[in-house]
């Protein structure tokens, strides 16, 4: 094996491999994807910054969860529609490395988002009078920070753990760069046990925030079940939020799944499908969740349409 140990410069992504016959079909729908993908996160971003009515805790961590859309997709649509035009589909090392890194941080900051979004939701139902106090300007930007940076640099941490190892073959059987098949890469398996060890770690975190999640909606049904007022206003601010949690879940774990138990049988058109799900749903379905559901945002909107087509 010691034969095999080279420094390996770039990587070869043979997801794409099957594709070939129908890449310019494929190449304009993904760019039609992407399109609407930055207009509806953008266009979510700019009313909440615009409009001063909008600067409340629960707009500003959905701003938040939108702009973690615009880094996520951007991690992967731009090379991904080069790839499909290109004959041969490479990435250096250190773009590899990265684009694992910002496609994973970006995973794991919407759970975090998602659950500092259910807190703010659980303070606003369950303790409405402490509102304002509980979500001073400070909370908010403390939780803010949390929800990006603590993804990044757990991410992180997996990835810099994955470039001190010796890899015995370039070629990655995915779309994108995925950290823990590069790490199936490795020629001495026991050299992979730390990478093991952190993951399991990273992935306790999460679900514990999912847990949390949970707790917090379990609290919320209680207390909405003996107050109508308190019902409208869950069925209002966290249906878009349920919502989108069981949308991210199901995307993920597609993707854990296919990663960690996935059959080589399978197709690869239909892995390729699998495995770019959070990819494509979450950012998309999202926005449309929350414009059209939250009444001041939809307000917002169809105030705006108006004025345009004057």
């Amino acid at each position: 094996m010691m034969d095999n140990v080279s420094q390996i410069r770039i990587f070869f992504l043979v997801g794409l491999n099957e594709t070939n016959n129908h890449r310019f079909t494929l190449f304009f729908l993904t760019l039609l994807c992407y399109c609407v993908i930055l207009l509806v996160n953008t266009s979510l971003i700019v009313i909440i910054i615009m409009d001063k009515n909008l600067h409340e805790p629960m707009y500003i961590f959905l701003c938040t969860f939108c702009v973690n859309s615009l880094y996520g997709t951007t991690g992967f649509y731009p090379k991904f529609l080069w790839d499909l035009l290109s004959p041969v589909h490479v990435i250096s090392y250190s773009g590899c490395l990265v684009q694992a890194q910002v496609m994973y941080s970006f995973a794991c900051a919407e759970l975090s988002i998602l659950s500092v979004m259910s807190y703010d939701r659980y303070v606003a139902i369950c303790r409405p009078l402490e509102y304002h106090s509980v979500m001073s300007k400070q909370r908010l930007l403390t939780l803010v920070c949390f929800s990006w940076l603590m993804p990044f640099f757990i991410v992180a941490a997996n990835i810099f753990l994955t470039s001190r190892l010796k890899l015995c073959s370039p070629y990655i059987t995915r779309l994108f760069c995925v950290n823990w098949i590069i790490v199936k890469l490795a020629c001495f398996p026991s050299e992979t046990t730390i990478n093991s060890i952190v993951a399991y770690i990273a992935i306790v975190i999460y679900v514990f925030h999912g847990f949390f999640i949970v707790w917090s909606y379990v609290y919320l049904i209680k207390t909405c079940v003996n107050s109508i007022e308190i019902r409208a206003k869950f069925m209002q601010t966290c249906v878009p939020h349920l919502t989108s949690l069981l949308i991210f879940l199901v995307a993920i774990a597609f993707d854990v799944m296919s990663m960690r138990f996935g059959s080589n049988d399978l197709p690869q058109t239909l892995q390729n499908i699998v495995v770019i799900e959070f990819l494509v749903i979450p950012p998309l379905l999202n926005p449309l969740i929350y414009g059209f559901k939250l009444t001041k945002i939809r307000n917002r909107i169809l105030g705006v349409i108006p004025s345009n087509t004057k």
